[in-house]
Formats: C-alpha cells, sequence, structure tokens
C-alpha cells in the first residue's frame, strides 16, 4: 500500500471516528434521530417509554404510534412481577393495548415525553367470562353484617316471610325469626338495621298500619326477639356518629362536632331537624352530608365548608386515599392523599371522572384504582384513571338489581327478581 493509500484510509478512519463517537454517546444518552414529515428535516430527540404493570400476569403490550403504519411493538409482560419497561420511543403519542385471551382488553392513547417514563399501573384484566351463579332464591332483601362475613335474608313465602343469617365462612344458615313471631296478623318488615357491634338487629314493622320496633338479641342461643317502645339511639344526643381506626367521630344536635370527647369546631354547625347525615372521616378529612349537600371540615378554620349540592352517595376508597360521590348522572372524586402513580394528583384535589345520560343508582368501590356503578339495569366496572378516556366493561345485566362489593371474599352479590347472584371473584 502506498504512502497516499495509508493516508486517505488513515483520513476515513479519523472521519468515522469523528462522526460515529458522538452518535454512540448520544445514543447512550438517550437521543435518537428521526425524520420529522412536518418540518422537513432531521430531527434529534431524547427518548422516553413505558412502565407496565398488569394482573394477570404475561399479558400481552401492544403498542402503536398514533397516525403512523409503523410497525407494532409487541412485548409481553414478565412471569414473577408482571410488569415490563419498555424504551426508546420518540417523545409523541402512542396506542397501548394491553390484553390477554379469556379477558377484556384494556386500551388508551397515552403521549411519551422526552426522558421520562409513561406509567401504566395496577391495570386488571377482568374475565369475558362473568360468572354470576343463584346463592339465594325467594329473597325480598338482604343486609351484609359490619364485618361483612355474614349475611341476612329475607326470605319470602306466599304469605309469609322470615329472616335467616348465612356465614360465609361456614357456609351455614340460621333461622332467626318468623312473620309470626312478630304477630298472628299480616305484617311488614319496614327497616333492618345491624349494630356495629354485630349483636343486635333493630327491626321496624307495619302491623296493621301500625308501625312496632323490635331487636333480635344475637348473643342469646337461640336469637331472642324482643319487642321495644321506640327506635335506639346510637348516640343519645348525637344526629350522627362515625368511627375510624379507634376514634368516635360525632355531630350532635347542636351542631358540635366532637373526636371522641374531644370538640373540633369553634362555632356549631347549623343543624337542620328534619335533614339527614352522614359522616365520612379519612386520616385527614372529615366529610358531613346533610341530606345532598356535602360539606369538608376545615380543621385550620374550625368549621365545614361547602364541598359540593345535589350528592346522592358518598365512599372513601378501600386504603382512605380517595373519596368517591354521585350526583344523579356523574361520578367525583376528591383525592384524599397525594397520588403518586399516573395520572399523579395532589390530596384536596377534585375532578369529575364521568359524566351519563343514564342517571347512576348506586356504586361501590372495587379497589383503589376501579369502580363499580349501578346505572338502570346494567352494572359496569370502570377505572378511576382519566388520562384520554375512562374505560367501562360491563357485568351484569339485571332486571333493577340491589348490589353489594364484599370486601371480604371480593365478589359482587346482586339481587334481581327474587334471587340473589354471587360473581366470581373480581379481584387477585
Amino acid at each position: 500500500m502506498t504512502k497516499k493509500s495509508r493516508t486517505i484510509l488513515f483520513l476515513i478512519c479519523v472521519f468515522l471516528f469523528l462522526l460515529i463517537c458522538p452518535l454512540t454517546v448520544l445514543y447512550s444518552q438517550g437521543y435518537r434521530i428521526s425524520f420529522d414529515y412536518q418540518q422537513g428535516g432531521i430531527k434529534i430527540s431524547k427518548t422516553g417509554g413505558f412502565f407496565v404493570k398488569a394482573y394477570p400476569k404475561q399479558v400481552d403490550v401492544l403498542i402503536e404510534e398514533v397516525g403512523s403504519s409503523k410497525k407494532t411493538i409487541k412485548e409481553k409482560t414478565d412471569f414473577f412481577f408482571g410488569s415490563l419497561l419498555v424504551e426508546n420511543l420518540f417523545p409523541k403519542k402512542y396506542k397501548v393495548e394491553i390484553k390477554k385471551e379469556g379477558y377484556l382488553p384494556w386500551q388508551k392513547v397515552l403521549e411519551v415525553k422526552e426522558k421520562e417514563v409513561t406509567g401504566i399501573k395496577n391495570i386488571i384484566l377482568f374475565p369475558e367470562n362473568k360468572e354470576f351463579t343463584v346463592f339465594a332464591q325467594d329473597l325480598k332483601n338482604f343486609w351484609f353484617f359490619p364485618d361483612h362475613k355474614k349475611i341476612i335474608f329475607q326470605e319470602e313465602g306466599e304469605n309469609s316471610w322470615s329472616l335467616k343469617s348465612y356465614d360465609l365462612n361456614n357456609n351455614v344458615k340460621s333461622h332467626l325469626i318468623d312473620n309470626v313471631d312478630i304477630s298472628t296478623k299480616k305484617s311488614e318488615l319496614i327497616g333492618l338495621e345491624i349494630s356495629p357491634d354485630s349483636r343486635e338487629i333493630n327491626l321496624e314493622v307495619a302491623v296493621s298500619k301500625n308501625i312496632t320496633y323490635f331487636k333480635i338479641d344475637l348473643e342469646k342461643n337461640p336469637p331472642a326477639l324482643i319487642k321495644i317502645k321506640s327506635p335506639i339511639a346510637a348516640t343519645g344526643t348525637d344526629l350522627v356518629s362515625e368511627k375510624f381506626n379507634n376514634d368516635t367521630y360525632s355531630l350532635d344536635n347542636l351542631g358540635n362536632l366532637f373526636k371522641n370527647k374531644e370538640k373540633l369546631n369553634d362555632n356549631p354547625f347549623t343543624v337542620k331537624q328534619e335533614a339527614k347525615y352522614v359522616l365520612k372521616v379519612s386520616p385527614d378529612f372529615i366529610f358531613l352530608l346533610e341530606d345532598k349537600t356535602l360539606y369538608k371540615f376545615n380543621h385550620d378554620l374550625k368549621l365545614f365548608e361547602k364541598l359540593s349540592d345535589d350528592i346522592n352517595d358518598l365512599k372513601i376508597s378501600p386504603g382512605s386515599k380517595t373519596l368517591a360521590y354521585l350526583t344523579d348522572y356523574e361520578v367525583w372524586l376528591f383525592f384524599l392523599k397525594d397520588k403518586e402513580s399516573e395520572p399523579t394528583k395532589k390530596a384536596g384535589e377534585k375532578i369529575i371522572l364521568l359524566r351519563l345520560s343514564e342517571k347512576i343508582k348506586d356504586f361501590y368501590w372495587l379497589n383503589e384504582d376501579y369502580l363499580i356503578l349501578n346505572i338502570g339495569n346494567a352494572i359496569r366496572i370502570i377505572e378511576i384513571d382519566n388520562r384520554n378516556n375512562v374505560q367501562s366493561w360491563g357485568l351484569a345485566d339485571l332486571s333493577d338489581p340491589k348490589m353489594f362489593f364484599n370486601d371480604f371474599d371480593k365478589k359482587l352479590y346482586v339481587l334481581s327478581e327474587n334471587k340473589l347472584y354471587c360473581s366470581n371473584v373480581l379481584l387477585p
């Protein structure tokens, strides 16, 4: 090889080194080169990615760039943790689909940003086969005990009714009372309330158009039916009370709010004598529902402030992280703690999650990330991830259903046309 050839070869190597070395450094730092069709030029961007965590494990994850015909990325979550990290994605919007044979798919359009990993966490795929079995028949109503381990059935005969208790732990049904134990005349059960300690059941019964009150003493064997003069007041002059951890919160009929014996408000809340009150307590918040008006207690000012009107129901999530409340056609969320998983939220932030054209009859928290709604005759599961769109999945369609999600066995119980249906286990 001549000296001139060696010189040319050396210069080529130097040029390639100077060209490739910066590109290698940029690549190692997450930068990628792409052609910008809108600008008509080369664009250097730092990439991002997706982190997926889903149940069941080993689900398929399909990622496709929105508005592009490029090949879809197909990956699978791992066997041990059900997670997946997809890196080196350009900052753009992507359609993400998570699916597995035998399960309903999850899909959403999400954005990848430079130098960020977008989280797709706490995803549950629900089975396509939504099994509901008939748990009990000839029922007019049902109630769960406070620990959710027992159920009371109101069984209906041709001209009679009776109350039975059912132990979910031991699969044992026990007799409580028949309507003839109350009166030989025709009677109608109007109201039933189980005491917080599960020792008594308070009954309101109509006998020949007269209202009569009873209690069933469950401490006796067999349970004893005792006639009482009036409904048993929960706590003396308290309008409403709520236990949280080992503390008792109460609002008395003068509008004073107490935590155990400590008064929390300086100026009494104006109480309406005919109004219905509900207290809900979390570690940092106290809520009061007066008929359909929702108030939040301001600990600094030591008074209740109005939060919203036209509220039908409210429930705090199982981990006391989020309050959900309903109007006739809307679902609202009030975040009790900072939500660190995406979409992130700050404590005290409220959002409207869903607005429907049909009236919402009832709802329950499934877990911290999903709700169960009763809309007309339909029962649906919805997510609280409001990025792009809120997804929902049909669970059942039954005539005039009354539902209860039992966090003890993770099953949904639905009463429809005198039959009590029970779902399969809904959570891992």
